[in-house]
């Protein structure tokens, strides 16, 4: 696989991490195999202010990866603003996501990056879709309670947008209104800006160690008060008008 700074990256893959250092290698390494051979491909490794070792092994990897680029956050910033620097860093057109912590399946990435392929600039997102989920009781009720309130009120049609895993064209993303969060309401502003979703049924598993860094407050509270934001862009929407210079 040549090296993304001398072949054209048709595919970046951003993966936001926090304090991830035992779940990097193995991550990498089905992430490459699920994308040898389909693909120019960039991996993305946003490191969003950890505070354990995983910017050492990152840099570790890289000597081994070379389509392995490494970006730093000084601060913590949250998964949407780690999901944002490593948009904006990726030189492929198509952009996967998947979370860090290894429940994200990367043997998924070839369809959804084949369901944006296919849409032929029509699908904004392929969304992958959990089944099998491996949380606890408790966080499976939380989000059940969450996407129903969310669709009862957004109507994005999708009744999972917690999983990490989902790819889109990299210029669609950009065009979103950024916000803490943004990355939960991608359908419904997708959408919005009239593209359709294609939806991938995807299998969760155990992470690979370590516990969840994006907690429970920061996905109900937050989400609160950012449901009622997206719901607002929602309803002031307006046609975008075709415009064109007179000669």
């Amino acid at each position: 696989m040549p090296s993304p700074e001398t072949a054209t990256v048709a595919v970046s893959i951003v993966v936001p991490v926090r304090n991830e250092q035992d779940n990097l290698g193995p991550l990498i390494a089905e992430i490459a195999g699920a994308l040898d051979g389909r693909w120019a491909y960039e991996i993305v490794y946003v490191d969003d202010g950890s505070t354990d070792s995983t910017g050492e092994r990152l840099a570790q990897l890289r000597k081994n990866y070379a389509q392995l680029r490494q970006i730093r956050h000084a601060a913590s910033g949250g998964q949407s603003a780690a999901v944002r620097s490593g948009v904006r860093a990726a030189r492929g057109a198509i952009v996967a996501t998947l979370d860090g912590d290894g429940q994200n399946n990367p043997a998924f990435l070839p369809e959804l990056i084949a369901a944006i392929e296919k849409g032929g600039g029509r699908t904004g997102l392929a969304a992958g879709q959990r089944v099998g989920r491996k949380d606890t009781g408790f966080k499976k009720l939380q989000s059940r309670i969450a996407n129903g309130v969310r669709n009862a009120i957004l109507h994005d049609g999708t009744r999972d947008t917690g999983c990490g895993l989902k790819a889109f064209p990299r210029e669609v993303f950009l065009t979103m209104p950024y916000f803490d969060g943004l990355h939960r309401f991608l359908p419904a502003l997708v959408r919005r800006e009239g593209y359709d979703i294609a939806y991938v049924d995807v299998i969760d598993r155990p992470r690979h160690s370590g516990v969840s860094n994006y907690g429970f407050f920061d996905r109900l509270w937050i989400g609160i008060m950012d449901l009622a934001g997206v719901w607002w862009l929602i309803r002031r929407k307006r046609p975008t008008p075709v415009a064109s210079e007179v000669p």
